[in-house]
């Protein structure tokens, strides 16, 4: 007889369900089976080795990376409330140890022994570590300091390594997808990574050699390394068993104090191998996701092996799950899953990726298109055969990607010129192509949500983007199809759009725009991160906002503010620019870009005696000393005798000038020294994001003002036209035409105004190249020009009062602000934890 049903005393289930495995196919498939009526069918128990209800894994590095916009809903998909309210029994923090094929029962580490009806296997995969020495101690744990990147315990282990450290250095084994997030999630918290894959190009799953060249010259920029074609063979350890470093099969090594193991997955079958099922590479199920010679034991997800194929990403896991739950249910009891094809659309690092089927020609009449723009960033290839798409790759620009997938899947026609499949030359273009795809068209890969998906929830009467996302939990993965998903909301909503309220909260965990955080902050006289959290936010301290809030303090209260350990990432905490080795770049302040030669002789000067093994030019026409200790940090700015020129913070940085009327037989206005009295007066304001700035003295725009922050072009006749929003790196914009000001007292009053107004209104790391056309450059014209709604004063004065509250950083050394400020010894600060309800 089965089980009573949870909270239905009385009532008898016909058939008992039991998941061994809570991770995202297993509870995804107890989901849809719940979505068709099971919970009428089956009494359902779960059984998780971990601590927790359901987490989305892909969030994971996010988290890692600091990000302030990743909350507990993006986190975890099935808070430990959603097995209750749904009847269903948990045992989490448990491992299912055995199967009783013929008892049909499951025994638990926990001595617990569970009855089924109907078994389904969905105990997915582990990191694959490869067989190195030093890797692990005699007992066969990791060695101290060697992380995989698959759960939750591994992303705390690694945030609590990086953030109580400093100069600490990784190396990332494998420069796959997981691999380059690890990195890109260390290097967001300060740490010098480096990134060691075996093959010849990174992704080379999903890249050919060309993409994967272009992925690397972006990884790099980023700072961190990269090492392809290296074999690690041995991680060493110090005398004590720590980790010291990694060695390759030539002999060559690499330092490293933590190794993060990223080099492939393998399904978790050893369940199911003890029990006596078919495990080849995972576990073999047909059509209906049976295990073979079994009636009533399903495997799911990546532990499944289906027609001799394992799959690692999530898509696959979703149909799987949908096949199983109709077959299960009797909802379509001839449901057959007959493989996937492929279509990746994800964001690594930061870089927006695309792939489906193959990577190049494989027959002499394949047509092969591709487009390789290495220096911006931009890889683009197609490949078709009897006029047929059967591979795309899109690297930096993946604007068609949603034309491409309808193609692959052979639902729009290939256009005869080949080369308007990757830019908008006959083919829908991205403005249009929410409204062209078809309702089947995956647009959330990470989730498995189709616009068909997204069209019905708008229908049932989600009216903004943010209802639509928690609902269908589409962009609630890498977040590289958030775009997509708005516009297809918008045309399905039409004028029923709504806006989100939360989507203008300054950070999530406080129900407050920037503006109203603000005004509260002065009411109550909050001048600490932790004031802020027990006065404004309701669930308490949330560490990803306390750098953001932390700089918003500093605008409001500037030197005034409450400085608490951290609430300030490493480089504002030494105020210096932290490089991928562990050591500091210092770049002296060079006003305009003019220097003297004691300035130079002191600089000179002060390189040879600390040893400085680099100085360079940079962009900013300022001298960067780099490989500075962060020991002799307040030495070297002792010496030096210079303002600091805060190359390391969000804030005003420098003043790019040419040289103006003094010199330049074309000059039409003394831009060197406007651009010193611009300089001069606005210097290390705290911003939301950095400012740059130029002046430049006439149309020729040597100096490059038309892309940058705050850019001023001498026009003649006394004249100076100020441009805003321009970008010159990843992003490239012609910043918008604000005013044509008649003098340079003109021109610097109107700065100030602009950049207080950008202080107090936009998000934390926004640019102005996207606060500009989010504002709209005619509103911040009637706003800051024509004062239309009279704010202009109350701006002028809080930015005199932030210009007159003005300490240079590097002045203010008589005592370390922390034990571990100018220290490399292990500083005591909070364990920041990855939020789980």
């Amino acid at each position: 007889m089965g089980d009573q049903m949870p909270g239905n005393e009385g009532a008898v289930a016909t058939r008992r369900l039991v998941v061994v495995g809570n991770g995202m196919a297993g509870a995804r498939t107890v989901e849809e089976i719940l979505a068709r009526g099971g919970g009428e069918q089956f009494s359902l128990t779960m059984i998780g080795d971990e601590p927790y209800g359901n987490y989305n894994r892909i969030m994971l590095s996010h988290v890692l990376a600091g990000e302030s916009t990743v909350d507990d809903d993006d986190l975890m998909l099935n808070p430990m409330s959603w097995y209750a309210d749904n009847g269903v029994i948990l045992h989490a923090g448990d491992r299912a140890v055995a199967v009783d094929r013929f008892a049909k029962t499951v025994t638990c580490g926990s001595g617990a022994v569970i009855g089924f009806d109907v078994l389904i296997i969905a105990t997915g995969s582990h990191t694959f570590f490869p067989n190195m020495d030093g890797l692990r101690e005699p007992d066969g744990r990791l060695a101290r300091g060697v992380f995989g990147f698959r759960t939750i315990a591994d992303t705390n282990g690694m945030l609590q390594m990086a953030t109580s450290r400093d100069h600490l250095r990784a190396v990332v084994i494998g420069g796959g997808l997981l691999g380059l997030e690890a990195a890109h999630g260390l290097s967001a918290q300060g740490v010098a990574v480096d990134v060691v894959h075996s093959p010849g190009h990174l992704m080379n799953q999903q890249l050919d050699e060309r993409g994967g060249k272009v992925l690397r010259n972006t990884i790099e920029a980023l700072g961190v390394g990269v090492h392809t074609g290296k074999r690690t063979t041995a991680v060493l350890r110090t005398d004590t068993g720590t980790v010291a470093g990694v060695q390759f099969t030539d002999g060559d090594t690499l330092p490293a104090d933590m190794i993060v193991v990223t080099a492939g997955i393998r399904a978790n079958v050893e369940l199911a191998r003890r029990a006596g099922l078919v495990v080849e590479r995972g576990i073999v199920v047909d059509d209906q996701m049976r295990c073979e010679d079994e009636a009533f034991i399903y495997a799911v997800g990546e532990c499944a092996q289906h027609r001799s194929e394992v799959y690692g990403l999530v898509a696959p896991l979703w149909e799987q799950a949908a096949v199983l739950a109709d077959v299960l249910t009797g909802a379509d009891p001839h449901a057959e899953y007959h493989g996937s094809r492929l279509t990746t659309k994800l964001k690594v690092a930061g870089v927006d990726v695309a792939a489906m089927g193959v990577k190049g020609p494989e027959r002499e009449d394949d047509e092969f298109v591709q487009f390789y723009e290495p220096r911006n960033g931009i890889y683009k290839s197609v490949v078709v055969r009897d006029d047929k798409l059967i591979g795309a790759m899109l690297l930096g620009d993946v604007s068609k990607v949603g034309f491409l997938t309808q193609a692959f899947d052979e639902k729009v026609p290939l256009p005869a010129e080949r080369i308007s499949m990757l830019f908008d030359m006959g083919t829908p273009s991205a403005a249009t192509g929410a409204a062209e795809l078809s309702d089947d068209a995956q647009v959330c890969n990470c989730n498995g949500v189709t616009k068909g998906d997204l069209v019905a929830c708008v229908r049932g009467g989600a009216t903004s983007v943010a209802e639509v996302c928690a609902a269908t939990r589409a962009g609630k993965g890498c977040g590289s199809c958030k775009g997509l998903v708005a516009d297809v909301v918008e045309v399905a909503a039409g004028d029923a759009l709504t806006s989100d309220a939360s989507a203008d909260w300054y950070v999530p965990c406080i129900p407050l725009a920037k503006p109203e955080l603000i005004e509260a902050i002065r009411r109550q006289d909050l001048r600490s991160v932790s004031a802020v959290f027990a006065a404004l936010a309701p669930d308490g301290e949330d560490a990803t906002a306390k750098m953001p809030l932390a700089s918003l303090l500093r605008v409001v209260w500037g030197a005034d503010w409450q400085r608490e350990p951290g609430a300030l990432f490493v480089n504002d905490r030494v105020h210096a620019n932290i490089q991928r080795d562990g050591t500091f770049s210092v770049v002296p302040q060079m006003k305009g870009g003019v220097t003297s030669p004691q300035q130079l002789r002191r600089i000179a000067d002060v390189a040879e005696k600390y040893d400085i093994p680099m100085i360079k030019a940079t962009g900013g026409q300022r001298l960067d000393l780099l490989g500075v200790t962060k020991e002799d940090l307040p030495k070297v700015w002792a010496d030096l005798g210079m303002p600091s020129g805060y190359a390391y913070g969000k804030s005003f940085r420098t003043v790019k000038t040419c040289v103006g009327t003094d010199y330049c037989r074309f000059g039409l206005g003394d831009s060197t020294a406007l651009g010193i009295a611009i300089e001069s007066r606005y210097q290390g304001l705290e911003s939301p994001a950095k400012l740059k700035l130029a002046v430049t003295g006439c149309p020729r725009n040597c100096a490059e003002a038309l892309c940058k922050d705050f850019g001023v072009v001498a026009i003649g006749n006394g004249l100076w036209e100020i441009y805003v929003g321009g970008a010159a790196g990843a992003h490239i914009r012609k910043g918008d035409l604000l005013a044509t000001a008649d003098s340079p007292e003109e021109v610097i009053r109107l700065c100030g105004i602009f950049i207080q107004y950008y202080r107090e209104n936009a998000k934390w790391l926004e640019r102005t190249y996207a606060w500009v056309p989010r504002i709209g450059i005619d509103e911040l014209r009637a706003i800051l020009v024509d004062d239309r709604d009279g704010l202009v004063a109350g701006l002028q004065e809080r930015i005199d009062e932030a210009v007159a509250g003005y300490v240079d950083p590097w002045l203010d050394r008589e005592e370390p602000k922390s034990p571990a400020q100018f220290s490399s010894a292990l500083p005591l600060l909070p364990l920041p934890q990855v939020p789980v309800r």
